[in-house]
């Protein structure tokens, strides 16, 4: 199977997933990215078993709205009955690396607003420790050089990501060559350097379930 392919089977699973748990009331919480594309599309067959969407993107959102779904700002719903996004790597842990797509920081508030945050990667995501794929910050423009700098005492190699605005106006930097083996620690240091928004590592709120595609078939796997 290709890519594409096994990214396709897990959207198709987690609509599966998702469908017996909706009602009239229910909010869905969609993430950012082409795994979360293909989840979208696939929503629009049943988007009259639910109320309307909370989008962790302005990409996600115009998606969402082409295929006439509700969409809501978050301020204005009471809860978000499941959160269903990609990832760039996955642990046995279900303790995640996001943000390849620069929303991570959106997706980090709906994640910590859903009652049940359901993950959906092809088995290239898969890894035994964080770290492969290069940690995205968010960080305030004008802490760019500050943060960097406390970056590279934590181990880490950042590279400003040229030519990318995220949808709060911020700049990433990519921390490449990090064998993050206490995802909790990092996360929780990350975010305490002063200048960032938040950093792409979900440790302190892993994914709940992880369909993973696989050559043999959509994989379920649930925290350890």
């Amino acid at each position: 199977m290709t890519q594409d392919e096994l990214k396709k089977a897990t959207a198709r699973a987690a609509i599966d997933y998702i469908a017996p748990k909706l009602d009239d009331h229910s909010i869905v919480g969609v993430g950012t990215g082409s795994t979360a594309n293909f989840f979208i599309d696939y929503l629009a067959e049943i988007k009259g078993q639910f109320d309307g969407t909370v989008a962790s993107s302005e990409a996600s959102a115009e998606r969402l709205k082409a295929h006439d779904i509700p969409v809501y700002d978050l301020n204005s719903v009471d809860s978000i009955l499941v959160y269903v996004d990609g990832a760039d790597e996955a642990n046995p842990a279900l303790q995640l690396i996001k943000g390849g797509g620069a929303a991570l920081t959106r997706e980090k508030i709906v994640a910590a607003c859903s009652d049940e945050f359901v993950c959906i990667a092809d088995e290239s995501k898969w890894v035994p420790v964080l770290g492969g794929f290069p940690l995205p910050v968010e960080v305030i423009p004008m802490a760019r050089s500050l943060v960097a700098r406390e970056l590279v005492k934590l181990g880490g190699d950042p590279v400003y990501r040229q030519g990318v605005t995220t949808d709060n106006g911020n700049v990433i930097l990519d921390v490449h060559n990090l064998q993050i083996t206490d995802p909790l620690e990092l996360e929780a240091a990350i975010n305490n350097l002063t200048g960032v928004v938040t950093n792409g590592l979900f440790a302190q709120r892993p994914a709940d379930i992880l369909l993973l595609g696989t050559a043999g078939g959509v994989k379920t796997f649930t925290a350890k």
